[in-house]
């Protein structure tokens, strides 16, 4: 019995490790089909009621797609204008960063008798090295966007061959489906779709409530810029627990380089404590909601896996990834158990005050 069960958690882990390593490997053709997939997703609802209105499948599909691209567009527009009006205060921030290398290079001298001189020895080191690796750092930096450029025309034509041929895909789905498990089949892909849906809508709508938050707060303790660090702030929170620490850490960095005072950084502070309070009690219950029931531990497993398996775009792709993979857990009985590990305790006792307000109006 014990040998059974040590076969059998073997040959989970053994999936597991493959799984990992096939999604490594096959990073380059996978993250812009993944990144589509989630695209189409959330493009969805909207291509489905301009069809109830008339509008034929291709001309939805490509107009969902040109949407999604001016937004996208819109939002790197006012981040480079923001940036542009940024750049005015960079002088400061060159004599704010030198004021620090002062301060660091007196603290390394005090406090490991590395000596000043012997810092500028390292630094110069550092940097002929970096001169004579000049020209592979152009070179890598051409084929990166060479790279990007290319992904972002793969994830267009993905996105708009997923949503044009989604009958036929799904009709292939439950095609490998025994013919008494079709109606669960069907549940599944139901499931999963609703469930990427209302997670990255309601995300979308969070991101930008904290937009005007972050915007308003950030203007009235009068940090420059504040609408470049406010969408910064919404930008992160793609990235849950460790975006948002990281967008306020910039605000409050870029606040001091600009000259501002420990009353401006304690005004932060106190915006991102406000923020948060808002986001964790009142908008994410209410606009993002429990679609995506996983626990605080498997968010963070879920969120460094990510980032080791696809990098940057793991991390965003990895919350809906593993909701999606909760629901298929959940409706095939041999998986439950993992559904059950890496979904949130079900807490008893008296419901929420969210929940309450979303039971009377469900009721009104």
């Amino acid at each position: 019995m014990h040998t059974s069960s040590l076969s059998k958690t073997l040959q989970v882990l053994a999936v597991f490790f493959l799984v990992i390593a096939g999604l490594y490997f096959a990073k380059p053709f996978l993250v812009p089909l993944a990144l589509a997939c989630i695209i189409s997703m959330l493009m969805l609802p909207l291509g489905r009621w301009m069809e109830k209105k008339g509008v034929g499948r291709g001309l939805a599909t490509f107009l969902c797609l040109l949407f999604s691209v001016v937004v996208v567009i819109g939002v790197i527009g006012v981040l480079s204008w923001q940036i542009a009006s940024f750049v005015d205060d960079l002088p400061k921030m060159q004599q704010y960063i030198g004021e620090l290398e002062k301060k660091l290079q007196e603290t390394l001298s005090n406090q490991f008798g590395l000596s000043p001189q012997k810092q500028k020895e390292l630094l110069k080191q550092q940097q002929s090295s970096g001169v004579g690796n000049a020209g592979k750092m152009v070179l890598s930096v051409m084929s990166s966007s060479t790279s990007l450029l290319v992904d972002m025309v793969l994830v267009l034509v993905y996105t708009f061959l997923l949503m044009y041929s989604r009958t036929h895909l799904k009709q292939f789905m439950l095609k490998m489906v025994p013919v008494d498990q079709k109606t669960k089949g069907n549940k599944i892909i139901s499931d999963a779709s609703h469930v990427a849906q209302q997670y990255l809508l309601g995300l979308a709508m969070m991101i930008a409530m904290l937009w005007v938050m972050y915007g308003v707060g950030f203007s009235i303790i009068g940090v420059k810029n504040a609408l470049f660090f406010a969408m910064i702030c919404g930008l992160f929170e793609i990235v849950p627990f460790v975006g948002n620490i990281t967008g306020t850490t910039l605000t409050v960095i870029g606040a001091l380089s600009q000259g501002g005072d420990s009353g401006m950084v304690l005004g932060i502070v106190l915006t991102y404590g406000t923020v948060q309070f808002l986001q964790t009690y009142i908008l994410e219950p209410l606009v993002v909601g429990a679609q995506v029931k996983i626990n605080p531990l498997f968010t963070i497993i879920s969120i460094v896996v990510g980032e080791l398996v696809w990098g940057v775009a793991g991390m965003v792709m990895a919350i809906p990834l593993v909701g999606i993979a909760k629901v298929i857990f959940d409706n095939i009985e041999p998986l439950q158990p993992y559904g059950f590990l890496i979904g949130e305790e079900k807490k008893k006792g008296k419901s929420s005050f969210i929940d309450t307000i979303k039971a009377r109006v469900k009721k009104s």
